[in-house]
């Protein structure tokens, strides 16, 4: 009889120990799911440009590590007033400036560019650096990336001028503020301090350094398009009181296609130039007064990571 009970003891013992193995078993598997269905909460908020570039300002976005991004940049002539019309084929007979540049990424977050301007056959070497990334929590409530550059004018007829080879350089320091309301609009804000060793243009009263503030976005409308919008004003006292020349604000507004590798803009502005450092000094042209221009950026993404080259 004792036998009796101690084996239905025994097999009492077993279940329950059974029983709770399956019940921790089961809610082990039951945490490790939810945790694999729930998004992990503080990532950095992705694309929120496409670009390293709009149509005039760059973006807070850089280029990742061991990657190159070849840059073609160009603005035709006038569409309308006295330099455009039918007899120019409303500019696309003129090239008003050309940039060829490349960006290549020395880690994730920090990028070294380099690029040559036909506007003042201008060189330019530059740093740009992501400080923050946007959170998905809010935690950091929108991207901050610094950006400082020098440029050099290599070739200019005013000898005079540029008796000290020194007057030939200008350096631009600059901040873009980026927040990704939506999967569809992106805003951005840019303060600039660009510094010029010599007054451009080269006229009576001109400032050599100048503070700007530009504001940009984007509005996709399908998967791969959207619409840009980008403004600059430059705060100076000389080009707000100068007549002749006139100066004027750069305004852009354009398309973004994105197909595949390639990031292609379509875009009219009415600055002639595409560098900070010469757009900032010398937009002289109005959007009033037709003397505004199509032009087009192509972006292309080269990876050069040893362990993606190895898959092809």
């Amino acid at each position: 009889m004792k036998r009796s009970l101690l084996f239905i003891m025994l097999l009492c013992t077993a279940g329950l120990l059974k029983a709770q193995t399956t019940s921790t078993d089961t809610a082990s598997a039951d945490a490790l799911m939810k945790t694999l269905s729930t998004p992990e909460k503080g990532e950095p908020v992705i694309a929120t440009f496409k670009a390293t570039r709009l149509i005039l300002s760059q973006t807070t976005e850089t280029v990742k590590k061991n990657e190159l991004n070849f840059l073609v940049i160009h603005r035709f002539g006038d569409i309308g007033g006295s330099a455009g019309g039918g007899k120019t084929l409303w500019g696309l007979d003129n090239s008003s400036d050309i940039y060829i540049g490349f960006e290549y990424g020395l880690s994730d977050n920090l990028n070294i560019d380099f690029g040559r301007s036909k506007f003042e056959s201008l060189l330019e070497l530059g740093l740009k650096y992501n400080l923050l990334h946007q959170k998905t929590d809010e935690s950091i409530p929108f991207a901050l990336t610094l950006i400082g550059k020098t440029g050099l004018k290599t070739y200019h007829s005013n000898t005079t001028l540029f008796d000290n080879y020194s007057n030939r350089f200008s350096h631009l320091l600059q901040a873009v503020v980026a927040r990704k309301f939506s999967p569809a609009l992106s805003l951005q804000v840019s303060p600039m301090y660009l510094m010029n060793n010599a007054p451009f243009p080269f006229l009576a009263g001109n400032e050599k350094n100048i503070f700007a503030l530009s504001a940009a976005g984007r509005l996709k409308f399908s998967k791969r398009m959207g619409l840009l919008i980008d403004y600059v004003h430059p705060f100076s006292d000389f080009r707000n009181n100068s007549t002749d020349p006139r100066f004027y604000d750069g305004l852009g507004v354009g398309i973004e296609i994105e197909t595949g590798g390639h990031v292609f803009t379509i875009n009219f502005t009415n600055a002639q130039a595409i560098s900070e450092f010469n757009y900032l000094n010398d937009t002289e042209s109005s959007w009033g007064k037709g003397q505004f221009r199509l032009g087009f950026t192509i972006s292309r993404i080269f990876d050069f990571t040893r362990k993606h080259r190895s898959n092809y």
